[in-house]
């Protein structure tokens, strides 16, 4: 379980009942999907890490004056992933939907950047929010339309998404580059992320937030399958997390695996917890 959440897993009593999942704030749902990395795989780790690493955190977040523990952060375990990925997003964007029709922001622990599609889909949001070394805007990525390199190509095509807003790239193909020039795309660069400001741009807008951890400098998170120097400082990533995350209906952090010391994942667990306690402090 992510230290300081309950213990959502479907469970029985004795007499056969389901047990009762309504009431939680926020949901940790954990997608391990590993299918389409294309350098150094391991994101089927990537829950479980993230959770692990997380434990040594303090339940007191000083700056909102709140507990973790009282803020209503349920753990409902992981959607065991297959090699289908197709199948195996649609059974998730379901989980996931169920979190969003109990009124509550789902927090999906990646596994590969494809499962972003799930979450905007169970979301539906005008604006998608990213933060990522890559473009991720490929039509097709060795001829897979659901590899992780296309996620971004694929939000825009959930009916919802109007906009795209990609944080602390450096990266891309010319074909992508291309297609980032459209009006639906806004890509600002890592020099400029510590200057960008939500204003007013997200004010009624339905906003889902995503988290590539290798949005962060390899420095910062080896632990990803596809590291990109020159990204993002935590601190970087920790001020937009922040800021977008009263806006926000949904939210993941993924591409996290098992290839560093803990970093990637130490950085995504407490990214989580940043995404919660200022959603939380919001309302």
């Amino acid at each position: 379980m992510f230290p300081g959440a309950t213990d959502g897993r479907e469970e029985s009593d004795t007499r056969g009942r389901t047990a009762d999942r309504g009431g939680a704030n926020f949901v940790v749902v954990g997608a391990p999907l590993d299918v389409s990395t294309t350098f150094q795989p391991g994101t089927r780790f990537g829950p479980r890490r993230i959770r692990t690493f997380a434990e040594p955190f303090d339940d007191y977040d000083h700056r909102t004056d709140q507990h973790f523990s009282d803020l209503g952060v349920e753990d409902r375990g992981d959607v065991r992933a297959w090699d289908d990925a197709e199948a195996y997003l649609d059974y998730l964007t379901g989980t996931l939907r169920d979190v969003v029709w109990d009124d509550a922001v789902p927090l999906t622990l990646g596994g590969e950047h494809t499962v972003s599609l799930a979450g905007a889909r169970a979301v539906e949001p005008e604006t998608v929010v990213c933060l990522d070394a890559h473009l991720d805007l490929y039509e097709a990525y060795d001829g897979n339309e659901l590899s992780h390199a296309a996620v971004m190509r694929r939000l825009l095509e959930v009916e919802s998404v109007e906009e795209v807003v990609l944080l602390g790239v450096r990266t891309g193909s010319e074909a992508e580059w291309r297609r980032a020039a459209a009006d639906d795309v806004t890509v600002v660069p890592p020099e400029a992320a510590a200057d960008w400001s939500v204003g007013d741009r997200l004010e009624n807008r339905d906003v889902y937030l995503s988290v590539d951890i290798d949005a962060a400098d390899p420095a910062y998170a080896p632990g990803t399958g596809t590291t990109e120097p020159f990204g993002l400082e935590s601190r970087e990533m920790r001020d937009i997390v922040r800021e977008v995350a009263p806006h926000a209906s949904g939210f993941d952090v993924v591409e996290v695996n098992d290839r560093d010391d803990g970093q990637a994942a130490s950085l995504a667990g407490k990214l989580v917890r940043e995404f919660v306690f200022s959603h939380a402090d919001d309302r």
